[in-house]
């Protein structure tokens, strides 16, 4: 899952990516709302977490922009006033969900996770295919009843290949699910991350190569 987070106090919003992350989560960062709205004119992100009062570009001005222009990212606005009316405004707006701060960041990770799901068709919260079972919210993998045990990216990648359903994933939609915006383009750690991902898998494989189109389940 691609997900910004746009907060203007530095040190929450590096907390926020950073818990994210360890959810196996793809996150980039802005500062203001100026930042926001270039990230979103040329990245597609399933969520996105705006604080309302921002810099630059207050945050109910993008959420404006994103609404007009039909944005497929869900909106999770996060305000310092948990007011009735306040929150009312804000889903007025255009906004998918409403969090208050302070706020308790397993919540805020279910929010995420809860408008996740609705950024593409409808999927039951934990996935399963070929004998795998995935349960996001929980971080856990099955195959077969066996847990197994991956790295956050290899979490990501894995959730990606069953989220579309046996249809192939190219290797830039992974790197564009599962790494943020620092990725090196010309990298082969989805090529590594598939090959450790296989191994832990076992036998019999189940991740197939598309050669010159990607990845399939």
């Amino acid at each position: 899952m691609r997900v910004l987070v746009v907060e203007d106090e530095r040190v929450l919003a590096d907390a926020i990516a950073t818990g994210l992350r360890r959810e196996a989560m793809a996150v980039d960062v802005a500062y203001d709302g100026g930042g926001a709205l270039e990230r979103t004119s040329y990245i597609d992100y399933d969520v996105i977490v705006l604080d309302r009062d921002l810099p630059v570009v207050h945050g109910d001005e993008v959420c404006r922009r994103l609404v007009e222009q039909r944005t497929a990212s869900r909106i999770l606005m996060l305000t310092a006033s948990g007011d009735v009316d306040d929150k009312v405004e804000g889903l007025g707006l255009g906004a998918d969900d409403y969090l208050a701060k302070p706020f308790v960041f397993v919540e805020l990770v279910a929010r995420v996770r809860a408008l996740g799901r609705r950024s593409a068709p409808a999927l039951p919260p934990v996935l399963e295919r070929a004998g795998i079972r995935l349960d996001p919210g929980k971080r856990l993998v099955r195959r077969d009843g066996k847990e197994i045990v991956l790295t956050k990216k290899e979490f990501a990648v894995l959730e990606e290949l069953m989220r579309a359903e046996g249809a192939v994933v190219s290797q830039e939609d992974l790197l564009d699910k599962a790494w943020d915006e620092n990725i090196d383009p010309f990298t082969n750690v989805v090529r590594v991350t598939m090959m450790t991902l296989r191994k832990k898998l076992g036998e019999p494989q189940v991740i197939e190569t598309v050669p010159g189109v990607g990845y399939k389940l």
